[in-house]
């Protein structure tokens, strides 16, 4: 065990014991060691993972040896992945492409679990965590703690908090709704960790110690996830309708190919992209090749620098089908 694992073992230990406050904003600081690299060893890039993003969005899957992450990989794209019982047997990151619904999605099979895999991870789109479905636990915490400590937070928002550094004034704490964790001192004291000493702060819901030291590193990203438990061909049907119940999962057969279609779907819905179908003049709407955009950026000049970035400074005006780009609009653009 790494000393920075010890050391935070004991103040988790002794915030139950002493002082939450100053207990937590030391081992702020102490995670914060964990989720940023150092430099040399290990942490320098690797063969394989300059993988350049193509397509309109990227799928990270990561999981253990053997619970058929590679298998599942293979199948949805057609890329082969060395496969083997034993610890990261898949040795580079391994990309792969699916058309579906008329998105290019490009699917990554992330090996093993260090600084460059998770590198290239936070920058995915969805991450899909493949798990056997006979011991899904064990291995779901792993992954997550391991994901969680390197920055990444699965199916959650930034937290609702404003906060902006000043050069005097100290600390100015607003809170719009009662919070159950936070108080002037906690914040002071996680704050003061930063050596931020004059800073507004605004917690606009129920927020913890946690929530604030991401938003004070700045480095976070929110990226939806989905559980993929494999093997269900070695369940029972009742343990399936169990399966079925928990949040974010979806049951499959690699090895039978059950159940792609529901797993596709769902990962149509967490990626949210939107379609929007060209209509040149005088013709019909082209339905065969929309233009797909990420669901928070529909702007028509988001549409346009899609296709070419120089077609935005010859826009003169656009014709929709609807009100807004939504998603399998029908929008023709004049040039001046």
């Amino acid at each position: 065990m790494s000393s920075t694992l010890a050391k935070i073992m004991e103040i988790e230990a002794e915030m139950a014991q002493t002082q939450k406050n100053k207990a937590t904003s030391h081992l702020a600081k102490l995670r914060q060691e964990l989720i940023t690299p150092k430099g040399g060893g290990s942490g320098g890039p690797g063969e394989g993972f300059d993988v350049a993003k193509t397509g309109d969005a990227r799928i990270g899957f990561v999981g253990f040896p053997s619970v058929g992450k590679s298998t599942l990989l293979s199948n949805l794209a057609g890329v082969y992945s060395e496969v083997a019982a034993y610890e990261f047997t898949t040795l580079t990151t391994v990309p792969g492409v699916i058309r579906y619904k008329g998105a290019k999605i490009q699917l990554l099979d992330l090996p093993g679990r260090g600084h460059q895999v998770i590198a290239v991870a936070r920058t995915c789109n969805l991450i899909l965590i493949v798990l056997d479905v006979l011991k899904p636990l064990g291995h779901k915490k792993i992954i997550e703690n391991e994901l969680e400590g390197f920055g990444i937070r699965l199916n959650s928002k930034p937290p609702n908090i404003g906060f902006k550094k000043k050069y005097k004034g100290s600390i100015n704490l607003t809170a719009t709704c009662p919070q159950s964790e936070l108080d002037a001192e906690t914040v002071k004291s996680i704050l003061a960790e930063y050596k931020i000493h004059n800073a507004d702060v605004t917690l606009r819901s129920d927020v913890t110690a946690d929530d604030l030291i991401d938003v004070v590193e700045g480095n976070r990203v929110y990226i939806p996830c989905i559980y993929v438990l494999n093997k269900i061909d070695q369940i029972s049907i009742e343990e399936l309708d169990i399966i079925y119940k928990v949040p974010h999962c979806v049951p499959i057969s690699d090895h039978h190919c059950w159940n792609f279609d529901d797993l596709l779907e769902k990962i149509w819905d967490y990626l949210k992209l939107v379609r929007i179908y060209t209509k040149p003049k005088g013709q019909l709407p082209d339905y065969t090749s929309p233009v797909v955009l990420p669901y928070s950026r529909t702007t028509v000049e988001d549409f346009c620098m899609k296709i070419h970035k120089n077609l935005i400074k010859e826009f003169k005006y656009a014709l929709l089908w609807d009100h807004t780009l939504e998603d399998e609009d029908v929008i023709q653009i004049v040039k001046k």
